[in-house]
């Protein structure tokens, strides 16, 4: 529908509304830069005026250039776009990539998001729906940031899946930085990084929002697993409604300033989601089943009925890391053989 240049253009001009790279590509892309007076329905005069200084153009070629020598694939909306990603109201012209994308996995891709102030739980939680997921064959989808977004993706590239990154900075301008050694591991698993800035673009708060609509319209969902009310995965979620996407969320205690969102959604119709079992029911796909066990659940044997036990405890008992343990006990208290206690303490329910 757009060649990479044309595609570049239209993304480099000032003041477009909504969905208008998808109506210069129908209309027909060469056409209508070529003569931009002529269109004034799909282009405001700022984006007249900058067409007529060939600046666009000027600045698209350097991007092409770029992008050569950085290794990096500028896919314009067409046919190696992704599908689910093209159809939604407001599609980029370009997106940058890094690794490898996939035109048809969109009836396989899900979205997992929520806070950067996660909780332990979340964390824990949100690596597991990572696993599991990505166990079923199915493409995580995520924003790299801190909290909810990083332990998605960390949980997929530990059992060697698929998950794909979406940013809201330049692609040479990773954020956050400390996130670049698990971007490289998702990029070794067969991953992708992907943007609609370009080079150079520092993530400045706005370009958030747009890179939710990204995450929201590549897949057929979307999973928020801690949110506040002020939380950009709100925004995702309602990017993803507004597209006819599933919504799911997993709740949380009233008391958490980081469930009051999710909470919240639940509330006003999204599923509930109380493990990556929940997500599959949803999407209709099957989850892989355990092989049988070769042993006893470390921390299941950990546990005790009449004996609560800290966090620390466990971990000396099993014999395992604490992240690990804190993991584990989430999927347990989610499946309700775990109770918390105040301390926080655990104790198994039978």
């Amino acid at each position: 529908m757009l060649t990479i240049l044309d595609g570049l253009v239209v993304s480099f001009l000032p003041g477009l509304r909504p969905g208008t790279a998808r109506a210069v590509a129908l209309r027909g892309a060469g056409e209508v830069l070529a003569h931009p007076a002529e269109h004034p329905d799909l282009l405001p005069p700022r984006a007249r005026e900058a067409l007529g200084s060939g600046e666009p153009r000027r600045r698209a070629e350097a991007e092409l250039r770029r992008a050569a020598a950085a290794g990096v694939e500028l896919v314009p909306l067409g046919d190696a776009y992704p599908a689910w990603l093209g159809r939604t109201a407001d599609p980029p012209p370009v997106l940058w990539v890094r690794g490898r994308l996939d035109p048809a996995e969109g009836e396989r891709c899900v979205a997992v998001v929520g806070s950067r102030a996660a909780s332990p739980e979340g964390r824990a939680l949100a690596r597991a729906l990572g696993r599991e997921l990505a166990a079923a064959g199915l493409t995580v989808v995520s924003g790299l940031a801190r909290g909810i977004d990083g332990k998605a993706h960390q949980g997929v590239v530990e059992v060697g899946g698929r998950t794909i990154a979406v940013l809201g900075s330049g692609l040479d301008r990773m954020y956050p930085a400390e996130h670049a050694s698990l971007s490289e591991a998702l990029l070794r698993a067969g991953g992708a990084l992907v943007c609609e800035r370009p080079f150079g673009s520092p993530p400045v708060p706005e370009a958030f929002p747009r890179r939710n609509r990204i995450i929201a319209g590549w897949g057929r969902g979307v999973v928020v697993v801690e949110a506040s009310l002020r939380s950009g995965a709100l925004g995702t979620a309602r990017c993803a409604l507004d597209e006819g996407r599933e919504v799911m969320a997993v709740p949380g205690p009233p008391s958490w300033p980081t469930a009051a969102g999710t909470n919240a959604l639940i509330r006003d119709g999204a599923v509930l989601v109380r493990d990556a079992a929940d997500v599959a029911l949803e999407l209709g796909v099957e989850l892989p089943t355990a092989a049988p066990a070769t042993g006893a659940d470390p921390v299941s044997a950990a546990l005790r009925c009449d004996a609560p036990a800290r966090l620390e405890e466990l971990a000396a008992r099993s014999g395992l890391e604490l992240s690990a343990v804190l993991a584990r006990l989430t999927e347990l208290e989610f499946s309700g053989r775990v109770r918390r206690l105040p301390g926080p303490l655990f104790v198994a329910t039978s």
